[in-house]
């Protein structure tokens, strides 16, 4: 599709202009399949903007303060967990929880939140993300919603896995960037959403299984229902 085209196809009936949507990976190949789905639309920004909470922050911070956007979307591969987002799935975030800000007491982790030290939840928009679930559902994409927890440390064993599941019930999945994005869009006022392909289940790490091509094709076939919904 050449970029004439593209932009045609950005414009709702009416001819009004549609907002234009910022996509915030970690890596290359993340932001490559992601690419692959918006098939050449020109109202879609996406940028890698390196692994980990404070990266993701201040590359989605950069990317808002020199441009103009309607919507801003944490995207990628990360580990779903059992029984809620099995491998090869995809997880809409119903909110974007930092689950390792906070402290070890006595009587176990407390959040920040918990401590009085402000949110560590920035949640999505409920319409938003019923609608995208919806539309991946139509196309024949599996999918759950649910809340995804940010850790700045992969979970690689079984007790830390029943700890975190034990903390936050209804989580879905984790990553390492869906916070920092939600944070950043926050500061400007903007929606934010999370979207992940599931690769690993949280649990023991075993990278021998992981399947990162088959969540990356995944990814890359939500990124083309994103035109549909954004």
């Amino acid at each position: 599709m050449d970029r004439q085209a593209a932009a045609a196809d950005d414009t709702a009936s009416g001819g009004a202009e549609r907002s234009r949507v910022l996509i915030v990976t970690a890596v290359a190949a993340e932001r490559d399949a992601v690419l692959r789905g918006l098939n050449g639309s020109v109202r879609f920004d996406v940028i890698a903007a390196g692994a980990g909470t404070a990266a993701a922050a201040a590359g989605t911070a950069a990317a808002l303060a020199a441009g103009s956007y309607g919507c801003v979307i944490c995207a990628g591969i990360g580990g779903g967990f059992p029984g809620r987002a099995p491998v090869g799935s995809l997880v809409v975030a119903s909110e974007m929880t930092d689950a390792g800000l906070g402290a070890e007491t006595p009587e176990g982790f407390r959040s920040a939140a918990e401590l009085g030290f402000g949110s560590v939840t920035v949640p999505a928009e409920h319409g938003t993300v019923q609608a995208l679930a919806a539309a991946l559902a139509a196309a024949g994409l599996a999918v759950s919603t649910g809340p995804v927890l940010t850790v700045s440390t992969a979970t690689g064993t079984a007790g830390t896995a029943a700890a975190l599941a034990a903390r936050h019930p209804e989580a879905a999945a984790e990553a390492m960037e869906g916070h920092g994005v939600a944070v950043a869009a926050q500061r400007f006022q903007i929606a934010a959403l999370e979207l992940r392909a599931i690769s690993n289940p949280v649990g023991p790490r075993d990278r021998a299984a992981w399947k990162i091509n088959e969540a990356l094709d995944a990814l890359t076939a939500a990124a083309a229902i994103l035109l549909e919904v954004l």
